[in-house]
């Protein structure tokens, strides 16, 4: 992604290197809440190259460092107070591209570890502070979401209720998500159909005046992207800005002239990022079933277009979330058949059986 002298050195994070980077220092009290917060530019060493399987493992075999337990400490207590503030988030599973060792492509769903969620609520943390610092000030670039109109609630709730899964009236939409279990294939129908409540995520800069939404509805509160200046372009002006106003200086004028562009900026960029990611994927599916023509897969029904009379059904091995044609229920299982696969297009055709 990065030329070698960013990707191979600058940029790295090998063991035992020195590296420039932002560092955010924020002090908790007891509960997870911020009591401090700073950010300034350092030089860091990495120590270790970890990944979210190894820690989970670690963790629930007793031999993690004080780090890794400090991690689920404070991951657990501030899940606790998004939990408080009606925050949410869609724990989908992830599709995996890999190289098999026959030199062939496998797909596979990798679902979310609990390791991945404490270190995630740490970067949600880091946001939260780097917004407030911003609309403290006066001038930044936020992350904003509004929340899910009182009818999309209605209507999820109506979904859940078809599909027969249990939602106390008294219980917030983000602990019901957080709660569903995604090995059960009308709670993985649930969790897709959920995605109608996480719409309208844009980026809002102002100078001057905050905006009068600043708040991201699945965060619960305000929040600015500012922890991955490597691969999202709009960290690199939030870090400097908000390193400028910790240190009261002025923002770099580069930084505020900036500012009105980069939603723009940001939104194409995502779409584009979406659109090669989705098109690659395609084309190792389609791949995957071109010599699986006429073969039949189990696979979970996660969603109907009954105007269209097609169904979107996820397989589980291989992992492939694709379109059929056929008439039954959301939340159902079923067997389906491969009928075509286009490398070309990425298109891949499955009829009901």
């Amino acid at each position: 992604m990065h030329p070698d002298v960013i990707g191979e050195h600058a940029g790295s994070l090998l063991e035992g290197q020195l590296r420039s980077a932002f560092v955010w220092e924020i002090e908790l009290d007891g509960r997870g809440e911020v009591a401090t917060a700073s950010v300034h530019r350092a030089r860091i060493r990495s120590r270790a190259r970890l990944d979210y399987v190894g820690v989970q493992e670690a963790v629930d075999a007793g031999t993690a460092d004080e780090n890794l337990l400090l991690l689920k400490e404070i991951g657990g207590k501030r899940i606790a107070l998004e939990s408080e503030r009606g925050g949410a988030s869609l724990p989908l599973p992830e599709q995996e591209v890999t190289l098999s060792a026959d030199g062939g492509f496998e797909l596979g769903f990798r679902p979310p570890v609990r390791a991945e969620e404490w270190n995630a609520q740490l970067s949600l943390l880091t946001g939260m502070v780097a917004a407030q610092m911003m609309l403290d000030a006066r001038v930044g670039i936020l992350r904003t979401m509004p929340p899910p109109d009182e009818g999309s609630v209605a209507r999820f709730r109506r979904q859940a209720r078809s599909l027969g899964v249990d939602w106390p009236t008294a219980l917030p939409y983000g602990d019901f998500i957080r709660g569903l279990d995604l090995t059960d294939p009308r709670q993985l129908a649930l969790l897709h159909e959920a995605a109608s409540l996480f719409r309208g995520a844009a980026y809002t800069s102002f100078d001057g005046q905050p905006p009068e939404q600043p708040g991201h509805a699945a965060v619960a509160a305000p929040y600015a992207h500012v922890t991955a200046p490597l691969r999202r372009l709009v960290d690199r002006y939030g870090l400097v800005l908000c390193a400028a106003i910790g240190a009261g200086e002025d923002v770099p004028g580069w930084v505020r002239e900036a500012l009105p562009r980069l939603p723009e900026t940001m939104q194409e960029g995502d779409r584009r990022a979406r659109a090669v990611e989705r098109e690659s994927t395609d084309a190792v599916e389609a791949a995957v079933m071109a010599s699986r023509i006429g073969d039949e897969f189990p696979a979970d029904v996660v969603d109907v277009d009954g105007k269209r009379g097609v169904l979107t059904v996820q397989l589980s091995d291989p992992a492939i979330v694709a379109a059929a044609r056929g008439d039954v229920k959301v939340g159902r299982q079923v067997r389906v058949r491969v009928e075509t696969a286009d490398i070309s297009t990425g298109k891949i055709g499955f009829a009901l059986v």
